[in-house]
C-alpha cells in the first residue's frame, strides 16, 4: 500500500525543484522531506529524484508523481460530488497545474481559461516554459496539462490541436534603418544585436537560418521576461520574433516595423493532457479547444 505522505513528499520536490521549497510549502523541515523520499526510494527500490539545481524526477519518480497527482484531482472531482463526505472541504477549489509558455499566458490563454476557472471556481497553477519544452514538464508529472508543439501524446496523455501562434521578426523602426538599410541578410543579421527570451528559445535562430540558410552568431540580449522582450525591440535594443497578438498594435502605430516583410514563423500550439478520465480535467480541456480558436489561427 502507498504511503502519501511520502508521495507528497515526492511530488513536491519535483514540482519546486529543491528539498528546500518542498519542506516550505509542506510546512516540514527538509531533513523530513528527504527522509521521506529516502522511505520512498526503498520502498519501491529505485531512485526517484535526481538532486541537482533543480532536482528532476527519474522515470520511476516520474511515474509515481504522475498518479499522486491524478489521485489529488479524482479527490477534488469526489468532493464536488459528495460535498458532505467526511474528511473533505466543500470550500476546496481543485487546482489545476499546466506548463505553457509565456508568449501565450502574456496573449491568449489567460483569456481562454478565465471563462472556465471563474464558473468552475478551478485554481491555476501556471508553469512557465518554452512550448518546445513544456511537454517535458508533463512527461516527469510535474503538470497535469501542457499547451506544447508536441503534436503527438505523450505516453498516457492524449493530444488535440488548438492552433497556430504566428510570430513575425520586428525591431523598432531607427534600429531597422540603422541595420536592415540593405534588407535582412547574412551581413546584417550577423551585425544586429538579437533579443533571446532564454536558452530554449529558438525561434530567432530558426528565422535566421531560414533567411541565410547558415549559421549566424549576432549579438544577444537575454531578456526573460515577455513584457520586458517587447519592450527591448521597441526601445531599440534588438530585434526578435514576437507573436502577432502581442504586436499588432504597435505594428499599426508605427512603434514596431516588421523586418522581414512575408517571412514568418508559424508554430503550432497543441493541448496535451492526461488520458485518464477526469470530469472537470476534461471538461477543460473542451473548453480550452473551443476558446483557442478565438485566438489562435
Amino acid at each position: 500500500m502507498l504511503d502519501y505522505a511520502l508521495l507528497d513528499a515526492l511530488a513536491a520536490v519535483i514540482r519546486y525543484g529543491s528539498f528546500e521549497r518542498a519542506a516550505s510549502a509542506l510546512n516540514v523541515t527538509p531533513s523530513a522531506v528527504s527522509q521521506r523520499v529516502k522511505l520512498l526510494e526503498e520502498r519501491v527500490g529505485s531512485v526517484l529524484v535526481k538532486r541537482g539545481q533543480p532536482c528532476t524526477a527519474t522515470p520511476s519518480g516520474a511515474l509515481l508523481c504522475r498518479h499522486t497527482e491524478r489521485v489529488k484531482l479524482l479527490e477534488s472531482e469526489l468532493t464536488g460530488q459528495m460535498p458532505s463526505m467526511p474528511g473533505t472541504l466543500a470550500e476546496a477549489w481543485p487546482t489545476l497545474r499546466v506548463a505553457v509558455n509565456d508568449d501565450s499566458v502574456g496573449t491568449w490563454f489567460v483569456d481562454a481559461a478565465a471563462p472556465f476557472c471563474v464558473e468552475r471556481e478551478t485554481l491555476l497553477d501556471l508553469v512557465i516554459d518554452d512550448q518546445d519544452h513544456t511537454a517535458q514538464r508533463i512527461r516527469d508529472g510535474s503538470v497535469q496539462g501542457a499547451v506544447t508543439t508536441q503534436a503527438e501524446p505523450v505516453q498516457g496523455c492524449r493530444s488535440m490541436r488548438l492552433g497556430r501562434m504566428r510570430y513575425l521578426a520586428v525591431a523598432s523602426p531607427s534600429f531597422s534603418a540603422r541595420y536592415f538599410a540593405d534588407g535582412v541578410n547574412r551581413d546584417s543579421l550577423r551585425r544586429a544585436p538579437c533579443v533571446v527570451f532564454n536558452p530554449k528559445d529558438a525561434l530567432q535562430t530558426r528565422f535566421i537560418r531560414r533567411i541565410t540558410r547558415a549559421e549566424v552568431d549576432p549579438p544577444l540580449h537575454w531578456i526573460p521576461h515577455v513584457g520586458g522582450f517587447l519592450r527591448a525591440a521597441m526601445t531599440g535594443m534588438g530585434w526578435g520574433m514576437c507573436p502577432v497578438p502581442m504586436i499588432a498594435a504597435h505594428l499599426a502605430a508605427g512603434d514596431l516595423v516588421d523586418i522581414a516583410p512575408g517571412k514568418v514563423l508559424d508554430v503550432d500550439l497543441y493541448w496535451q493532457s492526461w488520458r485518464l478520465s477526469i470530469g472537470w480535467l476534461d471538461d477543460f480541456g473542451a473548453e480550452l479547444k473551443k476558446r483557442a480558436g478565438a485566438f489562435l489561427d
